[in-house]
């Protein structure tokens, strides 16, 4: 019964290099459905206008012009609409930008140029079968019905999938006031530079801190906060939730690194399970917090 609830569950849980879970939300067809239409209006409305430009052109004489501009159009309009937009749009076109949707990779990633491209030329096998001239994209329907991800052929041969983008939670950088966490960032190493995953999870742990009590904060942030100590170098002792602000502020509000000195990009693992210094019950745990695997 559990198993049968999962399957039925559009969220997944991606675990990054640095073994931090993050959780999306999958698309479903119905809702990349509306988003396709969009598009096609807008694409719709790109060639009634590419319309009045060939009748003015013919109207000039120039109708062998007119007609080569028109095909031309008409095919980058077919096959690069979707992927250039996604390709510059870090995963989406109007239309998913419209229904808050972005195109990322399998593995939680940026898509690239190449993956963009892909997925939009198979978007002719999923729109198959072809009826009249109409496509019925069951294909494309029944395939990402049958996949955990919920993918089309396109999706599968490129490697992404769509996701239900998740809104900004805080404009701008949080300032840092606490002397603790001040009085630690000289003693950082300064090519210290936190990668990708781990800027992102300290960002979501600094904004939602205030709302935990002292002792929540230390169980919560003890979990990452111990694996970079050691990574670091620091000596043992250092306040979990002090350790976190410090390197926010390194990471966002100074470039922390000197300019001789190489970048390291720190890439954490989880520790061995071992005694919290805080014990915190799940139930009292933000559930919107990162989740560090162990």
């Amino acid at each position: 019964m559990a198993e049968s609830l999962e399957q039925l569950d559009t969220q997944i849980e991606i675990v990054t290099p640095e073994n931090i879970a993050f959780h999306y939300q999958i698309a479903g067809p119905f809702r990349r459905l509306m988003a396709y239409l969009i598009d096609l209006l807008v694409r719709l409305v790109v060639v009634f206008l590419i319309f009045i430009l060939f009748a003015m052109v013919a109207s000039t004489g120039l109708e062998g012009v007119g007609q080569a501009t028109m095909l031309i159009a008409f095919f980058m309009l077919d096959w690069f609409y979707g992927g250039l937009f996604e390709t510059f749009w870090n995963g989406q076109t109007p239309g998913k930008r419209a229904l808050s949707l972005r195109v990322m990779t399998a593995d939680g990633q940026p898509i690239q140029g190449w993956q963009a491209i892909l997925r939009n030329f198979l978007r002719a096998a999923d729109a198959m079968p072809v009826l009249a001239i109409a496509p019925t994209y069951q294909v494309g329907f029944w395939s990402a019905l049958c996949t955990e991800r919920m993918q089309r052929l396109g999706d599968l041969a490129a490697g992404t999938m769509v996701v239900v983008d998740e809104p900004a939670w805080s404009v701008g950088v949080c300032p840092m006031t606490e002397p603790a966490a001040l009085a630690l960032v000289p003693q950082l190493p300064k090519n210290f530079r936190a990668g990708r995953s781990l800027a992102r999870v300290l960002s979501r742990y600094v904004e939602r801190r205030q709302r935990l009590s002292p002792d929540r904060r230390a169980g919560v942030a003890w979990y990452l906060a111990e694996p970079l100590r050691q990574k670091l170098d620091l000596p043992p002792g250092l306040h979990p939730d002090t350790l976190l602000c410090a390197l926010y502020y390194m990471t966002f509000i100074t470039d922390g690194i000197a300019a001789a000195e190489p970048e390291v990009v720190l890439a954490v693992a989880a520790p061995e399970p071992q005694p919290l210094p805080v014990l915190v019950p799940a139930e009292t745990v933000d559930p919107a917090a990162v989740q560090i695997r162990t």
